[in-house]
């Protein structure tokens, strides 16, 4: 992932998709393509490594969950929701990026980033999503493909 400043890039990050083919069709588990917006943000200062669960942090680090929620993928250290900004494609009945919940966010398997593994979001290191978190707004555009 590049982030773009004044047509320039700042900073290049590694990530993961899904492992899945590409797909903006609901249940699909790929990661949708196109253009997109940040639309909502979630885990300001909040520790790096904390769990999410529907958005909201769990009071756990990664490293102290149980055996059996770590082999899950988590939801870690920040959120960044995206909405589709294409109708017909990744936005609308049946295809709509904010309804699937697609994220940028952190992973718990850190070891897995630059594989396709997730379910349809896009993964980053902890420390690099925290500090892309910092870097972008509300509106900020994304471009999948």
């Amino acid at each position: 992932m590049a982030l773009l400043e004044k047509g320039e890039i700042s900073a290049v990050f590694s990530i993961s998709t899904s492992k899945n083919p590409p797909s903006c069709l609901t249940d699909s588990y790929g990661t949708p393509t196109g253009l997109h917006a940040i639309a909502d943000k979630f885990g300001a200062g909040a520790p790096e490594g904390t769990v999410f669960k529907g958005r909201v942090p769990t009071g756990q680090i990664y490293d102290q969950v149980s055996i059996e929620e770590a082999e899950r993928n988590l939801i870690t250290s920040r959120i960044l929701r995206l909405r589709g900004l294409e109708i017909g494609k990744n936005s609308g009945e049946g295809r709509d990026s904010y309804d699937r919940y697609i994220y940028i966010h952190g992973s718990n398997h850190e070891d897995r980033i630059g594989q396709p593994f997730s379910g349809g979001c896009v993964e980053m290191l902890n420390a690099d999503v925290i500090e892309l978190f910092e870097q972008v707004d509300l509106g900020d555009l994304i471009w999948i493909c």
